[in-house]
């Protein structure tokens, strides 16, 4: 579904990613793992054209997207829930879930987009007219997610899902997340909690210094390397 190939990236005149490449097939959750500033949120910013790319390719459905403007994206059936649980928290939460279809001009299928989610996530239909910043931080993540699922994508980008969240709260998440697999949409998700990740990921990708050190399917998680210095030695 979506390939990188020899991907060089950064913000201005700091380079971070020096020339990865990876691959997330239809259906996969592929979770991108390493220390700070080793460049996973920048592949994911690069997909969705707000880093810098310099080199290098990205293809999604084999179409060439490396320089395809957000709302072209989007369009295409990619999604992105970016890091932090960013809401508009002086708005509702269905406020907050309509924002996400405002590239849909059909105004019965953005209520029928709306129902899916309530259907699927009842919390946020019993929070429906509360103002966003009065969620909890994993509801606040779950709005956050479920904005991005408005557009109907095939293809979701997920930058630290888990940040800040309860122990409860991740696990909720991370819950989620293997649902929305389960239905189809493939993901490419940024994930500090590397035993967590490798657990949900179908494969796994370490980054460090803005290149692909290791991939491997859930056995990664026996790497030398893994285990002494993501998973502490465990």
């Amino acid at each position: 579904m979506l390939q990188i190939k020899n991907l060089h990236a950064g913000y201005e005149e700091l380079e971070v990613l020096k020339g990865v490449s990876l691959e997330v097939n239809s259906g996969e959750i592929i979770a991108l793992i390493g220390p700070n500033g080793a460049g996973k949120s920048t592949i994911i910013k690069s997909i969705f054209n707000i880093a810098n790319v310099t080199a290098g390719k990205i293809s999604f459905k084999e179409k060439d997207i490396t320089h395809l403007k957000t709302h072209e994206l989007v369009e295409l059936g990619i999604s992105y829930a970016s890091q932090g649980k960013i809401n508009f928290t002086n708005l509702t939460v269905e406020e907050n879930l309509t924002l996400g279809a405002e590239l849909i001009q059909e105004k019965d299928l953005v209520r029928k987009n709306l129902e899916s989610i309530y259907h699927k996530f009842p919390i946020l239909r019993e929070r429906k007219n509360q103002l966003a910043f009065g969620l909890s931080g994993g509801q606040q993540q779950l709005l956050a997610i479920s904005r991005s699922l408005m557009q109907n994508p095939v293809f979701l980008l997920l930058d630290e899902p888990s940040l800040g969240l309860s122990p409860k709260a991740q696990t909720e998440i991370f819950a989620i997340i293997k649902k929305l697999r389960e239905e189809g949409i493939a993901i490419l998700m940024v994930e500090q909690n590397a035993k967590k990740a490798i657990e949900l990921a179908d494969r796994t990708y370490l980054l460090e210094e803005g290149k692909v050190v290791l991939e491997g399917n859930k056995n990664i998680v026996k790497h030398k390397k893994i285990k002494s210095v993501y998973l502490g030695g465990a």
